[in-house]
């Protein structure tokens, strides 16, 4: 692991400890909230227990330390090269412009070491001032649950005005591209952020009554997949970033669950495809009847 765990919840809570106990006696209560803040439920009784009983001698029991210095926790060397590897990455830019540089070490790996398989090539512009811009208020507007109007382009590359109220951010590793949900729109509650060419809060009032829910665009698809040529290591791979379930049923026999947002559903029908006889679909019937549907057209084309 790049992060040793000597930096892990349990010393930083025992340090905001220290730091307390150095300019003043802690007490029972403060020494409590500062463990339940910093580490786990169950651990934060332990790292109580451990210095008011001084089994670990670090505090005395009037609440002081004998510590002389504040504890600090400074990076090792190869932490600083993995955290300036991920500063080069362009998307940093959109949560800040206050990117560290670290002059006195090298990155831990570049961009271009890292190669992305089955990835679309007209990703975010994530450099991009207008864009950075756009991300920047819908991320502020996500956290306050403030509307927004938003112009941006549709498939005809016509303007189209709407509002919305932003429920969260999603990212797409394999469209490499940031889509907004929210609710109140009559378009559609799916934004992608590539297509926004103009964004401000609205001051008006947007109608989310009777709006379907997070939990109403979530889609689940079972399937029985055969083992063969590798299909099973090839399906965990290619919906790697889904939510999903695998069971065995028997040898080279398997049950998966995937769970999906319903406008993906076009997307898993042609994933889905692409394993052939190694796939089955067997629930829901809905889904099942997308899949003939697109083999009749295919068959139509002569594919």
């Amino acid at each position: 692991m790049i992060f040793s765990e000597l930096y892990s919840a349990y010393y930083n809570a025992v340090a905001g400890v220290l730091k307390e106990a150095a300019d003043h006696p802690v007490t029972a209560r403060e020494l409590r909230r500062i463990a339940e803040r910093e580490a786990f439920g169950e651990s934060s009784m332990r790292i109580e227990q451990a210095l008011m009983d001084e089994e670990w001698q670090l505090l005395r029991k009037d609440g002081t330390t004998p510590i002389r210095h504040v504890p600090t926790m400074p990076l090792t060397i190869l932490q600083r090269r993995w955290l300036k590897a991920v500063m080069l990455d362009p998307r940093i830019q959109l949560f800040t412009d206050d990117i560290p540089d670290d002059p006195e070490v090298e990155p831990l790996f570049w961009p271009e070491d890292v190669c992305v398989f089955d990835r679309y090539l007209d990703g975010d512009p994530y450099e991009d001032a207008e864009y950075i811009r756009h991300f920047r208020m819908i991320l502020e507007a996500v956290r306050t649950k403030e509307p927004l109007e938003i112009m941006l382009l549709n498939r005809k590359k016509r303007t189209v005005r709407m509002t919305i109220v932003p429920e969260y951010l999603e990212y797409s590793e394999k469209d490499d591209k940031f889509r907004l949900i929210g609710k109140g729109n009559r378009f559609g509650n799916v934004i992608n952020l590539g297509r926004i060419v103009a964004c401000r809060k609205y001051d008006g009032t947007v109608t989310t009554e009777r709006e379907e829910t997070v939990k109403d665009r979530h889609r689940e698809v079972e399937l029985e997949l055969w083992d063969r040529r590798n299909a099973l290591e090839r399906a965990l791979l290619h919906f790697a970033h889904f939510e999903k379930e695998a069971e065995k049923i028997e040898t080279d026999h398997y049950r998966l669950r995937i769970r999906y947002d319903k406008d993906d559903e076009t997307e898993m029908v042609i994933r889905i495809l692409s394993f052939g006889p190694m796939v089955k679909v067997v629930s829901p019937d809905s889904f099942a009847e997308l899949i003939k549907e697109r083999l009749i057209r295919q068959k139509r084309c002569g594919l």
